[in-house]
């Protein structure tokens, strides 16, 4: 295998390993609604962050120092303590969809925050590629009835322009040397929840009884849908360009309209169907955007044998 096909594998694995970070974030709303205590979104974000930080923490051995205290704690609430509340504020005041299509905004705003920190250009087809995709999930979620809430649509716009800001300072710092994906990823997740404990208990008091259905589900949420998932996003956004990761974050409504439609029996019209062939064709004109050109090296000379004399 030559140097730029190995380099084209390793790309595109990945980018399939990074998407299954949103894919996973998509079965959220599912188990969500089915396992776990109704109205309880701030302890719901807790037990996502807070738990899971701190194992991965007992797992890594790795606590930030130096610069990175401050760090860590900005990117913990760009990412989880400020993200999760903003996002389940905006799901709550924003019936038919219209939180999603907020969220499917990241993008944009990830694009722009790049441009500005990161000296990466916003580019024609980048900007089409985040259009394309959040114009296909509103197709996929957004009903004619919905109706709209000051508060829910600043929550969204907020929740997006979080994430965003999270995506381009992960970029932009990367980790300390020595420190993996999972490690900043506890550091991340623990700089939230601590940030989530004292919101979650002000606002909803003290936490709900829990059966072993609602334990289960925590669990799915804090190992695999939190842990896990973010691992493998913090990895991903440390290989890919900026556009890239962050146009991938548009397959979790996807993910979770098709869960829905599996697992819940919702239904999914023409419309749906066509709104979600049309974002899954902005992302893969993201990634097509951001993908690195394969370069062409020119082949060694070889030397000619020079006749003894």
């Amino acid at each position: 295998m030559t140097t730029a096909r190995a380099g084209a594998a390793s790309y595109t694995g990945t980018l399939a390993l990074t998407a299954v970070a949103p894919l996973v974030w998509g079965s959220t709303y599912f188990v969500t609604t089915e396992y776990l205590p109704p109205d309880r979104p701030m302890f719901t974000a807790l037990m996502r962050a807070l738990p899971a930080g701190l194992l991965l923490l007992a797992a890594t051995r790795a606590l930030p120092r130096g610069e990175w205290l401050w760090k860590a704690g900005v990117l913990g609430v760009l990412n989880i303590g400020a993200f999760f509340p903003l996002l389940f504020l905006a799901a709550y005041r924003l019936p038919g969809g219209v939180a999603a299509v907020l969220g499917s905004a990241q993008p944009m705003f990830a694009l722009g925050l790049a441009a500005l920190l990161l000296n990466e250009k916003p580019t024609v087809r980048k900007v089409a590629a985040g259009l394309i995709g959040l114009f296909g999930v509103a197709l996929v979620v957004l009903k004619s009835t919905a109706v709209l809430d000051t508060v829910g649509i600043v929550a969204g716009l907020l929740g997006a322009a979080s994430m965003g800001a999270g995506i381009v300072l992960t970029k932009k710092w990367g980790r300390p040397e020595g420190v993996g994906p999972l490690g900043m990823t506890g550091w991340q997740l623990t700089a939230g929840g601590i940030v989530l404990l004292p919101l979650a208990l002000l606002i909803e008091g003290a936490p709900p009884a829990l059966d072993a259905t609602a334990i289960g589900g925590y669990l799915y949420l804090g190992l695999l849908g939190t842990a896990a998932a973010y691992g493998l996003w913090f990895r991903g956004l440390a290989k890919l360009p900026t556009s890239s990761a962050s146009l991938l974050g548009l397959l979790s409504p996807l993910s979770a309209a098709v869960i829905g439609w599996i697992a819940l029996g919702q239904s999914l019209g023409v419309i749906q169907w066509l709104g979600i062939v049309i974002a899954l064709g902005g992302t893969l004109l993201g990634q097509l955007a951001a993908a690195p050109k394969p370069t062409t090296q020119l082949a060694e000379p070889v030397p000619v044998p020079v006749p003894a004399r």
